[in-house]
Formats: C-alpha cells, sequence, structure tokens
C-alpha cells in the first residue's frame, strides 16, 4: 500500500505533470478513489475523471510549464502536506502552491490545493 507522501508525489508528477491524456487517466485511476474531491480555488470536482480533466487543461493551458517538488510532509493518519512549484522547464516558477491530501484505504479521497499570494 502507498503511503500519503508517495501518492501525493503521484498526483503532482503522473497526473497534474502528465501531458500524455492515456498515461494520465490511468494513474488517476490507480491513485484516486472513485468519490475522490478535489478543492481548488476554481471550485469543487468529484470523481477521477474530473480531476484528471482539470489536470489536462491547466496543462494545455502552459505549455513548456512543469511541475517541481519543493517538499512533502506527513502524518500516519494518511495526511500529506506537498509544496510545489509550477513554472518553465528552464525558468522561475510562475506559481506556488500547496496540496494537502487525505488517503483513505490506499487512495486519495480528497485533495485540496492552496495557491501561495
Amino acid at each position: 500500500m502507498s503511503s500519503a507522501s508517495e501518492l501525493a508525489r503521484r498526483n503532482l508528477f503522473e497526473v497534474f505533470g502528465e501531458r500524455d491524456p492515456a498515461t494520465r487517466a490511468r494513474a488517476g485511476d490507480e491513485i484516486y478513489a472513485t468519490d475522490v474531491a478535489f478543492h481548488d480555488p476554481d471550485g469543487t470536482v468529484r470523481g477521477p475523471a474530473a480531476v484528471v480533466a482539470k489536470a489536462g487543461a491547466l496543462l494545455d493551458g502552459a505549455p513548456g510549464f512543469v511541475f517541481t517538488l519543493h517538499r512533502v510532509r506527513e502524518n500516519p493518519a494518511g495526511l500529506s502536506v506537498l509544496d510545489w512549484r509550477f513554472g518553465p522547464a528552464d525558468g522561475d516558477p510562475v506559481v506556488t502552491g500547496t496540496d494537502v491530501v487525505q488517503v483513505t484505504d490506499g487512495r486519495i479521497s480528497t485533495l485540496h490545493t492552496l495557491l501561495d499570494g
């Protein structure tokens, strides 16, 4: 069973950082609970397909941008906090933020994204 930190990393790189739609969808099916809730400044979506679609839309609007991991923390109750950066592959980040991931039964059940001001 994957730890909360492992699943948070997979969420960042295999879903939100993955440009191939089929690969991104497979990863979403593996790491998200069927009733996953994703909350970000734009609102809430539910279900793996909806989260994967949000990731695809983000990537489509930011060609050449990549996510980088800043740091990740977790507690034994299935909670992980991951800080990330997003911007051009060869430049400074344009946006930074934090993902708060709750894992239930080995899958991400809730994902909150907080953007830095």
